[in-house]
């Protein structure tokens, strides 16, 4: 199995290529699949390939899940309810993360939060943007069904880094918890 490394420079071999060997879909959206196990390394090593992907001419953005998630809660209009729910059951996790995953889902505040930032980057700037800490999405939403609610909205290579394990061409599991997905319409490296 290829190491992080070799996926990473698969992966800027994919981004010096273009869109010429991404027959999934129109988007520039790419997975940077690794076992959940990596995220820490995974973490150790952004610093470095962002490094790597400046030298490859590339302005270098990031958008974390978890800061994103963290932003929408702490201004939510639910969050005191939140609070004293846990209070009240601290182990009765469920309706708690109910509620905070249609806070996040139906009125669009991380889809619209990540859309903003995707509207603000520019291929003439030769913008690239990479998804960092998808773990933060557990238990309320995967990723693949954020990538469908944006399609078309990816001007920019867009790297998501993506803790799970690759089944075929396409499929997925996020953390290796998640059952297969095959929903997923950009080019997969590593898993």
């Amino acid at each position: 199995m290829p190491s992080l490394q070799q996926n990473f420079d698969e992966l800027r071999t994919y981004l010096r290529q273009g869109q010429r060997l991404n027959q999934t879909s129109d988007d520039p959206v790419y997975y940077l699949i690794f076992r959940p196990e990596e995220m820490l390394e995974v973490k150790r090593r952004l610093k470095s390939w962002q490094a790597k992907l400046r030298l490859d001419n590339y302005q270098v953005h990031t958008f974390s899940m978890a800061a994103a998630i963290h932003e929408i809660l702490q201004q939510h209009e639910l969050r005191d309810i939140w609070l004293e729910s846990e209070k009240e059951a601290p182990l009765d996790f469920a309706p708690i993360n109910q509620t905070i995953a249609e806070a996040l889902i139906n009125h669009d505040d991380l889809k619209n939060k990540l859309e903003q930032k995707l509207a603000a980057l520019t291929p003439e700037h030769k913008d690239l943007l990479i998804i960092t800490d998808l773990e933060a999405l557990h238990p309320y939403i995967r990723v693949g069904s954020l990538e469908q609610r944006l399609q078309g909205k990816f001007r920019v290579p867009t790297i998501i880094l993506y803790p799970g394990i690759r089944s075929g061409r396409t499929t997925l599991r996020f953390l290796g918890i998640y059952p297969e997905d095959g929903n997923y319409r950009s080019t997969h490296i590593g898993g």
